[in-house]
């Protein structure tokens, strides 16, 4: 028979679970091996820093880099106004912070050079889903090149530039 938890104990575990910001987060974040995440990032204070077209292009080279992702495999991303949305599939190296670490770093830097500013350009926090086997990566890639005609940006995603997949 299992032992009854005291409603203070089961306010406590409770209440572990809404941990706020960044934190939240990263709790209970794992990386795992050849696993395909859908991360999202956004920009520092949701600015739309993303809407200056030399800053979005400079931003989104960096999401195909081979330097950058190393063993990891970029399947579709899309950059919009003031996020990004990413479908990485992790190698088998480099932790999921690594990787994204490493995006938001280098495209902080080219963008900021096109924007002609500096400091953060991305939050400090990313957040990141793991896709079980059976969910449909190519559903989930044309979820996330749809965003802009979700945003009422664009009529056609083919009228958007910011955005690719592998299926393509």
């Amino acid at each position: 028979m299992p032992a009854k938890l005291s409603r203070r104990t089961l306010m406590d575990e409770h209440h572990s679970h809404k941990k706020s910001g960044h934190a939240a987060l990263r709790k209970g974040r794992a990386s795992l091996s050849n696993t395909a995440y859908l991360i999202t990032a956004t920009s520092e204070n949701r600015e739309p820093l993303f809407t200056h077209y030399p800053a979005a292009c400079s931003a989104a080279r960096c999401f195909e880099d081979t330097a950058l992702l190393r063993e990891s495999r970029m399947l579709a991303w899309v950059l919009m106004p003031d996020h990004a949305h990413w479908l990485l599939q992790l190698g088998d190296q480099d932790t999921l912070g690594e990787v994204i670490g490493r995006l938001k770093s280098a495209s902080s830097r080219h963008a900021n050079r096109a924007l002609n500013r500096t400091g953060p350009l991305w939050s400090k926090a990313f957040h990141d889903h793991a896709l079980r086997e059976e969910e449909d990566l190519q559903a989930v890639a044309r979820y996330i090149v749809a965003n802009p005609l979700r945003a009422g940006l664009v009529k056609r995603i083919g009228d958007y530039s910011f955005w690719n997949a592998v299926w393509l």
